[in-house]
């Protein structure tokens, strides 16, 4: 993972040109320019994290392709836990990006942030992203039904959630 460049702004284009991947990762927004593109990579380029919320690309080690993002939201130190999403482009689903770059950030959260817990909401009919957080460790909290309407129905919302102590157990070094 590494930090958004101003010169991202064709990748992300190409990623949000695919309504399938933006309807799975959040929603489908309207088109805009190149113009609008890059302006939105440079200013994500300059931004600051602001507390423990951030937006990174996630690349690959072999290449350093760009193949998705991911961002943290919902950060609360009072609470301990956060929230986080995670997008990668279809041409490079099933090569593990999405479960490297999720380990990477919760090791970082739990490790460095001293986060206690992390919890993601994904849409039911995304069983992709479900089994890749089972696979992670999540657990299955709970089921907000009919909670955002996408693709012309109301979807339901799958709340997952893994512990420090969860993660620790399955992903870090002793």
């Amino acid at each position: 993972m590494r930090g958004i460049e101003p010169e991202d702004w064709e990748e992300f284009k190409r990623f949000d040109q695919d309504s399938g991947v933006q309807r799975n990762a959040d929603m489908v927004h309207p088109p805009r320019s190149d113009a609008g593109y890059l302006q939105w990579a440079e200013e994500q380029s300059l931004r600051k994290p602001e507390n423990d919320e951030f937006q990174l690309a996630i690349e690959a080690l072999e290449n350093d392709t760009l193949v998705g993002a991911l961002s943290t939201n919902g950060a609360s130190r009072r609470a301990g836990r956060f929230s986080f999403g995670i997008a990668i482009g279809r041409n490079f689903h099933r090569r593990g990006y999405a479960s490297d770059a999720l380990v990477v950030l919760l090791r970082f959260m739990f490790a460095e942030r001293r986060y206690h817990k992390a919890e993601a909401g994904i849409y039911g009919y995304n069983q992709a992203s479900i089994a890749l957080h089972e696979s992670v460790g999540f657990q299955h909290e709970g089921v907000l039904r009919d909670h955002e309407f996408l693709d012309g129905a109301y979807q339901n919302m799958v709340l997952m959630g893994i512990t420090a102590e969860e993660f620790s157990e399955r992903h870090m070094r002793r």
